[in-house]
């Protein structure tokens, strides 16, 4: 429950809320109980949410309410804002914070809107001159899933249920992976075979629509043969559900929709090894040890850790984590999150998390709590993992992966087993370089945009980019 002297202006998301659940302001003041007068103030900010309002609204609408109130909760929050107007282009503007905050709070459409404007404005700055792609494709598919992913705080009900259905009628745990080639045989004819990736193109699997064969790349690991074969199991076994689930979505073009079905596939596939109910209570028994639910359910970290960001059932939640995958050049090629994400969205991550260290200690766990800007506190997990598919036998397999929730949520894990959890040890972190309000960080890269730099030619400082407060 959020503090009770902190005053709630959340009109957007109330009435974002309202429409997604295709009521008119009648109809939902009726149902929270409310005069439709006093929710069309609520609506327009001009009256702070109360308690008993969020109660309600959790009750009826089953609404996570620490989520609901959180800043940047859904859609674009203040903070991605922030970084979208910390590009140089908008230096000279100096809109203070505040303004950003009424266009979250206010206008969330149009902070949506001005986040793809931005998204697309940043792929066209990838492309060299003379290779600008069209306007329609300027918003990538990759961005656009994502942000749909996110929208739906990586928690998707239907799917969840149909898998763990499915999930109980292939049995036997244990042998999963020939429950799946059963299951494939059985009720669509389906061959499944392991073979050399030559055959493959170097893909890590492909389906022979016209033979009727899956084909699974020898190069995979036990772990993610299993995930091949639920993922096209799940594609046939549920695939007017994920049709209607992209039609609903209403993406943009067929690229997009197409990887927004892949994705939707592939969630149904981590649900099917690791069903919703059963996996949790493991989570919890376990205490969130990533290494023995691996064992359990026969699923790599990476697999375990991307299950662990989406446990969100109404009235079955576990711990809210988040989690990154980065390569060492600090790339990063997944990012998921139970609730609100703390970084940055369109840039890297802050090099203090010990996330990029990782490398350094190849399979040893490292734990860190950290602490963002505004305050917040968590604690995070961090280690290499090996990459599903590995092609040339010189290159680097690894990736590494990020793991990380709210810092009360510390006590349940047992990674923190043995930490001062009343007195920790913190490392500040912030968001990307140019947003990062932090002054004295020896680690900064960029100068933070909109802010007058503090530079004397008679004193060098640790900090190459020092700037006034």
């Amino acid at each position: 429950m959020p503090p009770a002297e902190r005053k709630l202006y959340l009109g957007g998301r109330l009435r974002r809320l309202r429409r997604e659940l295709g009521l008119n302001q009648s109809a939902m003041a009726a149902e929270i109980a409310i005069s439709p007068s006093y929710l069309n103030h609520l609506e327009r900010n001009q009256r702070p949410v109360t308690a008993q309002v969020l109660l309600r609204l959790a009750e009826v609408y089953d609404v996570d309410l620490r989520s609901f109130a959180a800043e940047g909760a859904e859609g674009t929050g203040l903070d991605q804002l922030a970084e979208i107007f910390a590009d140089p282009m908008f230096a000279d503007l100096g809109i203070p914070r505040y303004e950003l905050l009424e266009v979250a709070d206010n206008a969330p459409a149009v902070a949506d809107a001005v986040a793809r404007l931005y998204a697309a404005l940043v792929e066209r700055r990838q492309h060299p001159a003379g290779a600008v792609p069209d306007e329609g494709s300027l918003v990538t598919p990759e961005a656009w899933v994502r942000d749909h992913i996110q929208a739906q705080r990586n928690h998707f009900p239907y799917v969840e249920e149909a898998a763990e259905t499915l999930a109980g009628a292939l049995g036997d745990a244990a042998g999963l992976f020939d429950a799946l080639r059963r299951r494939l045989r059985e009720a669509f004819g389906i061959d499944t075979r392991i073979v050399p990736p030559e055959l493959l193109d170097f893909a890590s699997q492909a389906y022979d629509l016209h033979r009727k064969r899956l084909m699974l790349s020898a190069l995979l690991r036990p772990e993610s043969r299993t995930f091949g074969a639920a993922y096209q199991l799940a594609l046939l076994e549920f695939g007017p559900m994920l049709k209607r689930m992209a039609e609903t979505a209403a993406a943009p073009d067929l690229p997009t929709r197409r990887l927004l079905t892949m994705s939707l596939a592939n969630y149904a596939a981590g649900a099917i090894m690791m069903p919703y109910d059963r996996f949790l209570a493991a989570a919890e028994g376990h205490r969130y040890d990533v290494d023995r639910l691996c064992a359990e359910f026969g699923a790599s970290v990476e697999q375990v850790s991307h299950r662990l960001t989406t446990l969100g059932r109404a009235g079955a939640r576990g711990i809210p984590f988040f989690m990154l995958r980065v390569d060492a050049a600090g790339n990063i090629s997944k990012r998921f999150a139970g609730e609100a994400f703390p970084f940055s969205r369109f840039g890297g991550t802050c090099p203090r998390w010990n996330l990029h260290a990782a490398f350094q200690t190849p399979g040893r766990v490292a734990t860190q709590t950290v602490e963002t800007p505004d305050g917040a506190r968590f604690f995070t997990i961090s280690r290499t993992v090996e990459r599903a598919v590995r092609l040339d036998p010189r290159e680097s397999s690894q990736l590494a992966i990020g793991l990380g929730c709210d810092s009360k949520h510390a006590s349940r894990i047992a990674y923190a087993d043995g930490l001062d959890l009343a007195k920790p040890l913190v490392t500040p972190i912030g968001p990307a370089c140019p947003i990062c309000p932090r002054q004295r960080c020896p680690q900064r890269a960029a100068a933070p945009a909109g802010r007058t730099l503090a530079l004397n030619e008679t004193r060098k400082t640790i900090s190459p980019y020092p700037f006034l407060g």
